[in-house]
């Protein structure tokens, strides 16, 4: 008896000094992303650094594959009611995610949490893309990035070509020249090569000379938008390059990433136009002669150049979980958004730092004094505000409307269809799949 006295009295002693919540299993949070390999590295260690951090919350991650068997699991578990807290989801599926009905938009959960957040502070080129009409953010920004051009410095010097700037881009007419030189000198089979070439010759090249991709302000303005790439200024841009595909100065590599890759690892091309992402791979495979990365090319006498535009993902937390988990949802948020975290996340990935105080502190540091590269994509992706061309895109379908575009390419490349038939079917198909959404979502 007495030592069960002893016992209640010790326990109570502790609970005074020490509240229950001490010895409470903290509160999961599901994060379901499509970041392996080294990134999936990287995002282990920020979600053990926020878990280290306090006991309250725990964040377990999990793979779910790529970009697109992420949103499908999403989709799936959503409609199971067994969702994960966090989704991320890639650039072409915003305006699906928007409309779905099964989000917490990030700046509600901020405010309803209690967390202050100055969204001036943040890069607005990345912010925009992921705002509803009413300039509010829907999602949380996480791996943005945007093209830029590499090439083989070792080449340049042999064809007798000056570095490039990393600011201050060249027009499209002066690669052709370095291209010419590069084929014709035998330096290599061929000039140039593009990954993911809607994203990079089409998309961004349209916001870049703030040309429209799609009517209502790139579907922005309403569902009943329209295709509106078979413009003059992008069917000569597709046609230039199939003529430089012709005499060698273009190579086709695939619509992804991987075949254009290799190409220039493999030094069979002077030029690849990628992801600013790209930046950690090439360290790692590109070893055997000395790269560097320069904006991506404009047309001569544009009058202003805009932004470039994002690619990548971003986090998106989806309804139906209680109150009191969501605000360790919106603590973990607020974490990957603060400077240590933004830093590492840049330092090892290539992704914008998506604040620009953490940008701020890296430049203070000199870091992209010894990381030039680092800034070449950020340099193109803040050289101008953002219009409401060059903001982004937003429309739906948009998975398939990049495949129909990237088939569309192809049939220009193998010279089966001319660059303005092949635009102008693309246009069409795609205008097919917008009228589906807008029927489904309006």
């Amino acid at each position: 008896m007495k030592l069960t006295k002893l016992f209640v009295f010790l326990m109570i002693a502790v609970s005074l000094v020490f509240p229950i919540s001490v010895f409470a299993e903290p509160t999961t949070i599901d994060w379901w992303h499509a970041m392996r390999g080294p990134r999936g590295d990287l995002v282990d260690k920020m979600i053990g650094d926020f878990n280290a951090s306090q006991s309250e919350y725990k964040v377990v991650g999990t793979n779910k594959g790529n970009y697109d068997e992420v949103m499908n699991a999403g989709v799936a578990a959503f409609r199971a009611k067994k969702q994960p807290h966090i989704l991320q989801v890639f650039e072409v599926g915003t305006q699906t995610m928007m409309l779905s009905g099964a989000i917490y938009p990030v700046f509600t959960l901020m405010k309803d949490a209690g967390i202050e957040v100055d969204w001036s502070r943040y890069m607005q080129a990345v912010l925009s893309y992921y705002m509803n009409a009413d300039g509010n953010l829907m999602s949380m920004p996480f791996n943005s990035s945007t093209p830029v051009m590499y090439y083989n410095v070792d080449m340049f010097q042999k064809a007798g070509i000056a570095p490039l700037s990393k600011t201050d881009p060249i027009t499209w007419d002066e690669l052709g020249e370095i291209t010419k030189k590069i084929v014709d000198g035998k330096i290599a089979p061929a000039g140039m090569v593009t990954a993911w070439q809607s994203w990079t010759q089409i998309e961004n090249y349209s916001a870049i000379h703030n040309l429209a991709f799609a009517s209502k302000a790139n579907g922005y303005e309403g569902l009943d938008c329209e295709l509106q790439i078979n413009n003059p200024q992008v069917v000569k841009h597709i046609a230039r390059l199939k003529s430089w595909a012709d005499d060698n100065r273009f190579m086709y590599g695939g619509q992804k990433y991987q075949g254009p890759s290799a190409e220039f690892v493999a030094q069979n091309v002077a030029v690849y136009m990628d992801s600013i992402s790209a930046i950690g791979k090439l360290k790692k495979s590109a070893k055997d002669f000395k790269w560097d990365a320069a904006p991506l090319p404009v047309e001569a006498g544009t009058a202003k150049l805009q932004n470039s535009i994002i690619g990548g993902a971003s986090l998106w937390v989806l309804n139906g979980h209680p109150k009191k988990e969501y605000k360790g949802v919106a603590a973990f948020l607020k974490f990957l958004a603060s400077n240590d975290m933004q830093e590492y996340w840049h330092k090892g990935s290539g992704y914008f730092p998506i604040t620009i105080d953490a940008y701020d502190s890296l430049k203070s540091k000199g870091y992209y004094d010894a990381e030039p590269l680092q800034e070449v994509g950020i340099t193109q992706l803040n050289r101008a505000i953002p219009t409401t061309i060059s903001r982004g895109l937003r429309l739906g379908y948009f998975v398939q409307i990049r495949n129909i575009i990237n088939e569309e390419l192809e049939l220009v490349w193998n010279g089966k269809k001319s660059p303005q038939e092949a635009l102008d079917n693309a246009v069409a198909r795609s205008n097919e799949q917008l009228r589906t959404f807008e029927k489904t979502y309006k």
